[in-house]
């Protein structure tokens, strides 16, 4: 096992590095569930709308992530990126510098590019590990 879930104060689940990460290093190839775009919008109802993922070229399905993909903390210096992989359906992590163990891996909801560093569209609840949206379909 090389990650593990921990309790971070203020924040709540979030994953750990339980051994050393290099620069580029894959974390975790993360299976997906992929819930079709007339019944993505049921999931807003639900707890689970704080756990998935936008999915497909129009952002209109979603993706419940298994393994802890679902559980990497919002942080506009992350210290993860994660890729997708829609003809798999996973979800793949990878390492944005060296990771020491026992240090929490974040990765940032907005992912990368134009709209790496705008706020959120959405709001973080202390309870909730992954926003209800991630955003990487949003335009700049």
């Amino acid at each position: 096992m090389t990650i593990a879930i921990q309790h971070f104060p203020g924040k709540g689940r979030g994953v750990v590095a339980l051994r050393v990460f290099r620069t580029g290093d894959m974390i975790e190839r993360a299976p997906v569930i992929v819930i079709s775009h007339e019944e993505a919008p049921l999931i807003r109802d639900t707890r689970l709308a704080h756990y998935y993922f936008e999915w497909g070229d129009d952002c209109r399905a979603a993706a419940i992530v298994l393994g802890y993909g679902s559980l990497y903390n919002h942080s506009y210096t992350a210290s993860a990126r994660y890729e997708f992989c829609y003809a798999e359906e996973c979800i793949e992590f990878f390492t944005l510098r060296d990771i020491q163990a026992s240090k929490e891996i974040t990765i940032n909801y907005n992912k990368r590019g134009e709209s790496a560093n705008k706020p959120l569209m959405v709001e973080v609840h202390q309870y909730s590990t992954y926003c209800a949206l991630n955003l990487h379909c949003a335009s700049g």
